[in-house]
């Protein structure tokens, strides 16, 4: 006979959970401000003119989350090298043959919905790591993309860096409809992750939800 028991993991360091929520409200931020940036209303209004300057507000938020968002992202990845087991590279990036057994065991049970025991890791599983490692490259062509058309207005030193992007990807319409398709790749990224979370939450019953507020996950310990 088994007896199970509930010990409590320490898995989300503050680092990592400061960096999870700043990125989710810049990306919000940069979401709405980008879409409204690239498909403008036509707002119209008999009051002075210095009073209509939503615009260039708009414009404002967007580009003090762009620098939020790239380093933030650039924290990111010097944690991912000094921080515990449940914050480096290596649960992202896929090397090992056994990884590439659990994301199939994953998809398999997950999203095709096969019978099978769930796969219970404390931190992200292969499938999950892999997919933030996609989102980490999308990450980087976001700041690339951006800064490059922020490089012809701007005489920063940061944004100057990526001058170089526009010309190589064949000239500002081309950067900027890469950098709005990109746009939707995060949103889809977010609804589907918060979907996941919510539903490993309810099967697994491990405080997912919470362990990314107070950074602690609940694990069965089994004995005989």
């Amino acid at each position: 006979m088994e007896n199970t028991s509930i010990r409590r993991v320490y898995v989300w360091q503050t680092p990592v959970r400061f960096y999870h929520w700043l990125n989710a409200i810049v990306v919000v931020a940069l979401a709405i401000t980008g879409y409204i940036i690239g498909s403008p209303p036509a707002i119209q209004s008999g009051s002075e003119a210095s009073f209509g300057y939503w615009f260039g507000t708009v414009r404002f938020i967007h580009f003090l989350a762009a620098f939020l968002f790239f380093f933030n992202f650039l924290f990111r990845i010097y944690w991912g090298f000094v921080g515990n087991d449940y914050a480096k590279w290596d649960n992202f990036i896929i090397t090992k043959n056994k990884q590439w057994k659990e994301i199939i065991r994953v998809l398999k049970i997950d999203v095709f919905q096969q019978k099978g025991e769930p796969i219970e890791s404390v931190g992200h599983n292969s499938l999950a790591g892999f997919t933030y490692f996609i989102s980490f490259l999308a990450f980087l062509f976001q700041c690339m993309t951006g800064f490059g058309m922020y490089s012809a207005m701007s005489h920063a030193w940061l944004p100057n860096m990526f001058a170089w992007v526009v010309p190589f990807m064949g000239g500002d319409f081309a950067v900027r409809q890469w950098h709005h398709v990109m746009m939707w790749f995060f949103i889809i990224f977010s609804m589907v992750h918060v979907y996941l979370v919510f539903y490993h939450d309810y099967v697994e019953g491990r405080g997912i939800t919470s362990s990314m507020v107070g950074g602690w996950k609940f694990i069965e310990k089994k004995s005989k």
